[in-house]
């Protein structure tokens, strides 16, 4: 049979690990986005429809490149119609 001892220091270390992590928990977050995203993506950033973000592309505010059939828009064109 095994006993482990704690020791003053092991509780203290403890503590310490426990308050950066419950500090970590606590920050606000950030979404991060990659540097293409997709259509649902963009649509959850500009709170727009699929009808509007068809109107993006058409009038020539976006110009997404399309693979597989799924639209990818550079994040950095995106930033950009808020004037960044």
């Amino acid at each position: 049979m095994n006993i482990d001892l704690v020791t003053k220091e092991d509780l203290e270390k403890l503590r310490m690990r426990l308050l950066e992590d419950i500090a970590k928990l606590m920050e606000p977050r950030q979404e991060k986005y990659n540097d293409w995203l997709r259509s649902l993506e963009v649509r959850k950033i500009l709170k727009i429809s699929p009808g509007s973000l068809q109107n993006l592309r058409i009038s020539g505010k976006l110009n997404p490149k399309k693979i597989g059939g799924s639209y990818y828009y550079s994040l950095e064109e995106v930033r950009g119609l808020f004037g960044e």
